[in-house]
């Protein structure tokens, strides 16, 4: 079966224009309904109407109990699907808000296979917020503020052409004219003005952002608005920039998101636009302007200070360069090199694009890499992308290990199992090794050797999820062995690591609950088998593919 890319969400217009600057009510709505329950991220940066919104959020409330009520549904339910304690729990909800149709219907506008994954983790909450978005009215006081949206988008217009105009200057490319992609800026106040929500579904490119006094985080949106006209340059170049494989080797203790570590294309593009960046960033250095009508003798004095002031911004630039290169972007000093040259050069970045990719000496930014001393953090990563990424490694392992295809599984898992272990990725995929491997045991009949692979699996695996998983899968090993008491414990080990998922927490439930079973087995009659390789519970239900896997964040 063949990738399957997100629908477009429902805020995108197939007749509308390719790039646009827009506020969206069921966006309005998810993000009140957050702050209704306590969400107060940059409260005191927020612009008036946040505050506005929510003082009359609060007199519907204290009118009715029934408002109350179906709040707390709302709140209740978000507090239960808290996963990190940061921001990006609030992501996941703007992504679902982007799937939803106005009010009063606030339905998805595709089918859950068809949206995002962070989205359907938190789907279930649409029919609570549409009781509450009616029990206070929130499509009413949309109404009454949304003047003020259209305001703030009027102080945005020209700040964000601005930019656009900008970009396109530096590349030598008009925008990117009619062809089915999308780059869309949504604006909501309800948010924290330190929220960036950037995201490409499929080929729409969307940025909510949260504006005050006609200012938004323009670096974020600009970054987004680079992957919207560069990313189609490379993509059709994408065998040629395959011949950079070997970079992938030297960058595997990088603190770098695993679409880098694993996607020449995707390294590649990232480095490219952070280039660029480099070479158009506001270092914040005054670049010295000789004064008019001096004396031609006392030219070179003027000279030397405008040459100074510029060598100051070059040296802020190539800090940048360097910090990028630490990050594990390990391109971007031969992309900043190249854009020197195109800088001088009247063609556009489309007509230099290829050459820049086929001349590149791939030995050399080995070496360069080789010498590198990467950061141990990584930078906050602007745009997140909800299309099915290529798999690869452990991924590519568990996706095999899914369609029943175990040689393939835990050859890969073995091969990963080889590697050196000197790194924290380096120890924590071995630990997934491990736990596939032991799935892999028990499909084929290997109990004891799945026994020792979850529990080498628990003693290195700092992952929340793979811990659960291994202490249910020896909880119900045990259970099969009729050790009930010690099958126990491994149970409410499994909820004791609280992974926020729900499939985990009513395995380990139920196994506390009940001793797990096979069909004719002695200890116990037959019991469900809801563990992540298991099939669907009912339709629709989460696959073990889905759901029961950890996957690299």
């Amino acid at each position: 079966m063949g990738v399957q890319h997100e629908q477009a969400p429902s805020l995108v217009d197939p007749a509308g224009p390719t790039i646009s600057l827009v506020s969206d009510e069921p966006v309005f709505i998810m993000a009140a309904a957050l702050n209704a329950c306590g969400y107060d991220e940059g409260l005191a940066e927020s612009a008036p109407v946040r505050q506005r919104v929510r003082e009359e959020i609060n007199q519907a409330l204290a009118k009715s109990e029934d408002a109350r009520a179906r709040r707390d549904k709302v709140c209740l339910y978000i507090a239960q699907h808290r996963m990190t304690g940061t921001e990006h729990d609030i992501s996941q909800y703007i992504s679902l808000a982007l799937y939803l149709s106005p009010p009063p219907e606030l339905e998805t506008t595709v089918e859950l296979p068809e949206m995002p994954p962070d989205s359907t983790q938190v789907v279930e909450i649409v029919p609570l917020l549409r009781d509450f978005a009616a029990a206070v009215d929130l499509h009413g006081i949309w109404l009454t503020v949304h003047h003020l949206y259209d305001e703030e988008t009027d102080r945005l217009h020209d700040p964000l052409s601005n930019m656009i105009v900008s970009t396109n200057l530096y590349l030598k490319m008009p925008a990117s004219t009619y062809d089915g992609r999308r780059f869309i800026v949504v604006i909501e106040p309800m948010l924290s003005p330190r929220l960036v929500n950037a995201r490409v579904y499929g080929t729409d490119y969307v940025v909510v952002v949260s504006p005050v006094n006609g200012q938004i985080p323009m670096n974020a949106v600009r970054h987004t608005y680079l992957h919207y006209e560069i990313e189609p340059l490379l993509y059709t170049r994408a065998n040629a920039i395959d011949r950079t494989q070997p970079v992938l080797k030297e960058i595997r203790d990088a603190p770098l998101d695993f679409r880098y570590r694993s996607s020449t294309l995707a390294l590649t593009v990232e480095c490219l636009i952070k280039a660029i960046e480099a070479r158009t960033m506001d270092t914040g250095v005054p670049v010295y302007k000789i004064p008019a009508g001096i004396d031609r003798s006392d030219l070179p004095r003027y000279e030397r200070l405008r040459e100074a002031s510029l060598q100051k911004v070059e040296a802020a630039r190539w800090a940048t360069v360097r910090h990028d290169m630490n990050q594990g972007f390990v391109l971007t000093q031969y992309f900043y090199e190249q854009m020197l040259q195109f800088e001088k050069d009247p063609a556009s970045l489309k007509d230099t694009i290829g050459e820049m990719v086929y001349s590149m000496d791939v030995d050399q930014q080995v070496h360069r890499a080789r010498d590198l001393d990467f950061d141990k953090e990584a930078d906050e990563d602007v745009l997140r992308r909800s299309t099915p990424r290529v798999l690869a490694g452990l991924d590519l392992a568990e996706s095999r290990l899914q369609a029943g295809d175990l040689a393939s599984a835990a050859k890969i898992a073995h091969q990963a199992l080889a590697e050196p272990s000197d790194s924290l990725q380096s120890v924590a995929d071995s630990a997934r090794a491990n736990f596939i491997l032991a799935r892999v045991a028990i499909l084929t009949g290997h109990p004891e050797e799945a026994l020792d692979r979850f529990q080498k699996t628990v003693a290195t695996s700092k992952e929340p999820r793979l811990l659960a998983w291994s202490h249910i899968y020896l909880g119900r090993m045990l259970d099969l062995d009729c050790k009930r008491d010690e099958a126990v414990a491994e149970y409410k080990e499994a909820l004791a690591v609280r992974d926020g998922q729900q499939d985990t927490r009513l395995a380990a439930e139920r196994g506390v609950k009940a001793a797990y079973a096979v069909q004719g087995h002695s200890c116990q009659e037959d019991a469900e088998d809801d563990s992540p390789d298991a099939a669907p519970a009912k339709p629709g239900a989460p696959t073990g593919a889905q759901q029961g896997t950890p996957k690299p964040q």
